[in-house]
């Protein structure tokens, strides 16, 4: 009673929230164009366990904080530059991440068709290991977010919750609207490379803050739905202009 009878843990608890379904929107991106190489079935299914996967590696690690507090400390030396274990961690997970957005983007230019399957050689299991793998660097980022502004444990853990159950809500139409717009699924390839690279610079102690990266994510999305929108209103008017014209047609003598 004394958690919910104080405004500051209910400020709290909703300013970590809404941090966290905004940490999550990377995180989304990325199941959706993994789980995109599934059978059409299987894609639910992938995008509810790995986002369940993500919740938990967040847990896990709020509930390991000295742990975390010594992935901080310095392993070795590289020129004259410390690098700890946390370090490593985002460079092996920016690495990661723009190996396998190259790849993906590699294979959407391909002018061979994709066979079913080509597209069930991922499989279920691969898929699920790639998103717990990523999910260790996107987790670090949230849980690290989450320690700087909340002192309470179960606060903490209330709001990464929430925040997962309304990035489950999200992932299916933002799944669907990505797969059935190409240059969107190829816009969203592109934001992952440039998450990778801003965690791999991470890695080596050059912060890049992340409004700079997020505002540049939105402005070309809201870009592309202008072109989307765009698009549609031409095909509409091509639409009508040879309508008129066949009805010119069949109407002449």
């Amino acid at each position: 009673m004394e958690y919910l009878a104080n405004p500051e843990i209910w400020l709290a608890f909703a300013t970590l929230a809404a941090l966290e379904i905004v940490l999550g929107i990377d995180n989304i991106v990325f199941i959706s164009v993994l789980t995109g190489r599934l059978p059409e079935k299987q894609r639910p299914k992938a995008r509810t366990i790995g986002l369940l996967l993500a919740m938990g590696m967040r847990i896990c690690l709020l509930l390991s904080l000295s742990w975390m507090m010594g992935l901080t400390s310095d392993l070795f030396t590289v020129f004259g530059e410390g690098i700890s274990g946390r370090d490593l961690i985002l460079l092996g997970g920016g690495a990661f991440l723009i190996a396998k957005a190259t790849r993906e983007i590699h294979n959407s230019l391909e002018i061979e068709e994709t066979t079913s399957r080509q597209v069930r050689t991922a499989g279920f299991v691969g898929v699920l290991v790639q998103i717990a793998l990523i999910d260790v660097v996107f987790s670090l980022d949230s849980v690290i977010t989450a320690v700087g502004l909340v002192d309470d444990l179960p606060v903490m853990v209330a709001a990464i919750v929430v925040a997962v159950i309304v990035m489950m809500v999200a992932a299916g139409p933002v799944s669907a609207f990505v797969e059935g717009n190409p240059t969107v699924k190829m816009l969203a390839l592109a934001f992952l490379v440039l998450i990778g690279f801003a965690l791999v610079t991470e890695g080596l102690d050059i912060h890049v803050p992340k409004g700079y990266i997020y505002f540049s994510m939105a402005f070309a999305f809201g870009v592309q739905l202008l072109n989307i929108g765009a698009s549609k209103r031409n095909k509409v008017k091509l639409r009508k202009a040879q309508l008129g014209d066949l009805i010119q047609i069949e109407s002449a003598p």
